[in-house]
């Protein structure tokens, strides 16, 4: 189905129209990282906030709070359709089939999203949180980016006139086609759309699926969008985040802390079994470094070696491969995300040789900042030494980078995310509480309260992590 992009934007006169309608609408792998969460965690709390790393565009002088609040709402009042369900429960992930447990299905069938919490900084800026248990705040991630970014986008089209609104459809149509036929020039290609979170509008993302699809055959081999694959009958692809090594991470250091204030020694190796079993043995009686490794182990228990891919920047690549148990050669391939993509590659087969092991058949999966220059060149420089693969993120459908025909930047993207920020639990009638830290492989990119990333800084260190201060 064509959509006629301009006028829907000019003619913009809905009531309401919502920006999120199905809560399918997320990336695959929070449906993936969910059931983990609700089978291993489920009594876990977390707080998840917007950030908006682009100072300069000021989202509360832009966005109109009410129709904020009213998008927010209407996601709230989602639930999974039965057609949904049957989606997930019966369709073949991956190669494998039911990798949803019937008892998790069921639990989706009555799930709905917690509340918001929202007001305004004094920098311009939304405070945006979300709190409750993990497994119902995380599913607000995707919804939240996307339904900021889009609104941020629909007040930036409002300003434009019916003929201005063509021009930047036709450019914006014209520069994707540019795209593809550069793309379906490389030999081999393996590439996915990972774009959902930052999208123009959900339309202009479909869009762009349905044109990748058409126009690059085998080459394009799905999308991250579970309701656009669940519509459109395409592969649903995703891997892990870093979410859950800061939430795991986060849980040991909060054990520690409630278990060290416990005067009596044989109590607090009491207390100390009991959150072993009701958590992780890993995550509750070893160092905190060693949590990184938890998840993986327990991720592939769940989901076997197909969807065993590690995502090793939480807290730096290069103290990862250091530190990594000999199990974690084993794993299906890598995704690429914050450090330098030559580097990481490198860096990722070198580690893999000094293991004895050949990276020629393992995956090594590049998602971060990729367009198609950079896609070229990493396809080239791969190629042959390991499988590679592209999650093309916010410039496969939000490029409209030089489309408008003021030359105004109001539609250029932005660097939005949605954290966890706080992690907690339960003990003895009362909440426990302690910040997660997101460290990645650029020092200027971690999350988390200053203390509590010297903190993180002081046990794994900065190796391998560009633009750290020289007097650091």
């Amino acid at each position: 189905m064509l959509i006629n992009f301009p006028n829907r934007a000019h003619n913009a006169n809905f009531r309401f129209d919502p920006i999120v309608r199905s809560l399918l609408d997320t990336d695959f792998y929070k449906l993936l990282m969910l059931q983990f969460i609700w089978k291993y965690y489920p009594d876990v709390h977390a707080e998840f906030s917007l950030i908006n790393r682009t100072k300069s565009v000021k989202l509360a002088e832009i966005i109109d709070e009410r129709e904020l609040r009213d998008q927010l709402e209407a996601v709230r009042n989602l639930k999974f359709k039965r057609t949904e369900l049957v989606w997930l429960a019966g369709e073949t992930f991956y190669g494998q089939r039911s990798i949803f447990e019937p008892e998790f299905i069921q639990w989706l069938g009555d799930f709905q999203l917690p509340g918001f919490t929202l007001s305004k900084d004094d920098d311009g800026q939304y405070d945006l949180t979300f709190c409750g248990t993990w497994a119902e705040t995380t599913m607000w991630e995707i919804y939240a980016v996307s339904i900021v970014n889009e609104l941020r986008n629909r007040a930036g089209l409002a300003s434009m006139s019916e003929f201005e609104l063509d021009m930047l459809y036709a450019k914006g149509k014209s520069k994707l086609w540019d795209k593809i036929s550069r793309l379906n020039k490389l030999d081999g290609l393996k590439i996915a759309d990972f774009s959902t979170r930052r999208r123009h509008s959900f339309l202009w993302q479909e869009y762009c699926v349905n044109a990748l699809t058409a126009n690059l055959g085998t080459g394009f081999v799905g999308t991250s969008n579970a309701y656009i694959a669940f519509k459109h009958n395409l592969e649903a692809v995703g891997t892990n985040a870093h979410e859950l090594p800061m939430v795991l991470t986060a849980l040991s250091d909060l054990i520690k802390q409630v278990v060290s204030k416990e005067k009596d020694k044989e109590k607090a190796g009491i207390l100390l079994d009991g959150f072993a079993v009701q958590f992780c043995d890993i995550v509750a009686k070893q160092s905190f470094l060693k949590a990184q490794y938890a998840v993986l182990a327990q991720w592939s228990v769940l989901y076997g070696q197909a969807m065993r891919v590690m995502l090793p920047d939480t807290y730096g690549s290069s103290q990862f491969y250091r530190n990594a148990p000999e199990f974690v050669t084993d794993f299906t391939g890598v995704r690429i995300d914050s450090k330098d993509p030559f580097v990481a590659g490198a860096e990722y087969i070198s580690w893999l040789a000094g293991k004895g092991k050949t990276a020629i058949d393992k995956l090594l999966l590049f998602s971060d900042g990729l367009d198609v220059n950079n896609i070229e060149d990493l396809h080239n420089e791969f190629s042959g030494r390991a499988r590679v693969s592209f999650g093309w993120g916010t410039l496969c459908s939000n490029d409209f980078r030089d489309c408008h025909p003021q030359g105004s930047r109001a539609l250029d993207p932005i660097n939005l995310v949605c954290k966890v920020t706080t992690v907690g639990f339960e003990h003895e009638d009362k909440m426990c509480w302690t910040g997660a830290v997101k460290l990645s492989d650029n020092f200027d990119k971690a999350t988390g309260s200053p203390k509590k990333i010297e903190d993180y800084r002081t046990v794994f260190g900065t190796e391998g992590v560009a633009n750290v201060p020289q007097n650091f």
